[in-house]
């Protein structure tokens, strides 16, 4: 299998991998493929049509030049918007001093009446601010294609620097970068198609990339066998509270419906109110230091459905007896008074929001602010939204976008607790069992939209786990035997 099948290279990376395989390749030939490829698709997408590449003066240009040479050679009416001229010397101005047609001024007037633009401009390494002349040159297209990245979406974090004009496609190679699938850069994208250019396999050599694609295959779900037993399974014990066991219970349910042998709530005074739900539930009312002296329950969530004052009673006994802790909702709230309150837990899972509270204020890159989080604590941080991010304490980082808008509702955060407390009973890898937890939760949320016109709560969102958990097993295996190419995202 090709190195990193489900690697986001950011643009260092990306760098680093090209000025190796200079050294294995003549210096334009990565330069021609990449620009053969973007051609192909173009002519593959789109009818013969007046085209305008927008080339910059660094290698996203030289591509430029390149698609603008196939283009004409098939046919095409292109013309070419350079910035600014390639350094002598460099393998992107070879490329320029093989376009012999039309060069036109960048300007309004060149892009606006060309049917179709290629952004060549800027690509995934771009760090400032796009300036204002040329992010109103770039607005006046019709309709664009980008090569890499469209300019002004900064590759590395998906952040827009300055202004960026949205795309119909955007081709990039090798392996899409971080701010093809991270908002709000990714909305500006339209369909991302990763082109293998021929990158020899040596050039990964000294190359691990850090974030990956949440998928099937970046993990494996644990398989149930002929052998299984609940204790084999993995018990999933939770917290449960006085005032609020709705949450507690839709935790429980997702733990439940996603796999877990037996889920047992520590329920204490409250337990009369546990009682009356699903009967496959266990409901305990001992105190909780006399259920931590059973060893088989190695893995709690604390937080759903909690006042402060009883996270406060129960997560330090918790970490004190060295369970596996996962934290949400009450627990992050009360952390948030005293981050050290969470040193021990293995995973947190705040919403944007509760993630503000704990750390302070997002500036900048998103993935930046969850590593930051995940070492400061020294858990793992699961970032939730739309684009969810995983990130451990080590440097791991996976960015999650399989998921549904029909996740968007009260208590589906809950359910995703429960299905991460299921994998980690079941012996996964904290950040890989969070990893593999989100992209199930999301699965479910897809498939409790279809059944539920795109309006389920919270309660219908366990239904679909058994089915998710079938599919992330079949397709982590169709995966790991797939050999990367042209693929879509």
């Amino acid at each position: 299998m090709s190195s990193h099948p489900f690697a986001l290279l950011l643009p260092e990376e990306s760098d680093r991998m090209d000025h190796a395989a200079a050294a294995i390749l003549p210096s334009t030939r990565l330069m021609e493929n990449a620009g053969w490829a973007v051609a192909r698709v173009i002519r593959n997408r789109f009818s013969p049509c007046r085209v305008t590449v927008a080339c910059g003066p660094g290698n996203n240009g030289g591509d430029g030049y390149v698609v603008a040479c196939n283009l004409a050679r098939w046919g095409w009416a292109v013309r070419v918007a350079a910035l600014a001229s390639p350094k002598p010397g460099t393998p992107a101005a070879e490329m320029a001093a093989l376009w012999t047609g039309l060069t036109v001024p960048f300007a309004v007037e060149e892009l606006a009446s060309a049917d179709l633009v290629v952004d060549a401009v800027f690509g995934s390494g771009l760090k400032r601010p796009v300036s204002d002349e040329v992010a109103s040159v770039l607005a006046a297209a019709r309709q664009v294609v980008a090569i890499d990245m469209p300019s002004g979406v900064a590759g590395a974090s998906g952040e827009i620097l300055g202004k960026a004009r949205g795309c119909v496609l955007t081709v990039t190679f090798v392996r899409p970068r971080p701010g093809h699938v991270l908002q709000p850069g990714s909305d500006l994208c339209g369909e991302v198609i990763c082109a293998d250019i021929g990158m020899p396999e040596p050039a990964w050599e000294g190359i691990t990339p850090s974030v990956q694609h949440n998928q099937p295959g970046l993990w494996i779900p644990p398989v149930s066998g002929d052998g299984d037993y609940k204790y084999r399974r993995g018990v999933v014990s939770l917290c449960g509270g006085v005032e609020m066991p709705g949450a507690t219970r839709l935790s429980a349910r997702g733990a439940r419906r996603s796999g877990a042998g037996l889920v047992r709530i520590s329920a204490g005074e409250g337990a009369p109110a546990y009682r009356l739900g699903d009967p496959g539930l266990i409901v305990d009312d001992a105190p909780l230091s006399k259920l931590l002296e059973d060893g088989r329950r190695k893995v709690w969530i604390c937080g759903p459905g909690l006042t402060e004052d009883e996270v406060a009673e129960t997560l330090p006994q918790l970490l004190k007896a060295g369970r596996t802790v996962l934290a949400d909702a009450g627990a992050l709230s009360w952390g948030s008074q005293d981050l050290s309150r969470l040193k021990g837990v293995a995973a947190i899972t705040p919403h944007i929001g509760e993630f503000r509270k704990l750390f302070g204020p997002v500036e900048g890159s998103r993935l930046d602010a969850a590593l930051s989080a995940a070492k400061r604590i020294n858990a793992v941080v699961v970032m939730k939204g739309p684009d969810t991010i995983v990130a451990a304490p080590d440097g791991r980082l996976a960015i999650n976008t399989h998921a549904s808008s029909a996740l968007a509702t009260a208590g589906s955060g809950d359910t995703l607790t429960g299905v991460i407390g299921t994998l980690l009973a079941a012996g996964m890898d904290v950040w890989e069992g969070c990893c593999a937890g989100v992209w199930l939760h999301g699965e479910a949320g897809i498939q409790a939209g279809k059944a539920h016109g795109g309006w389920p709560v919270a309660e219908d969102l366990d239904l679909p786990l058994g089915p998710a958990r079938a599919a992330a097993t079949r397709l982590a295996h169709e995966a790991l035997n797939k050999k990367p190419g042209v693929s879509l995202l």
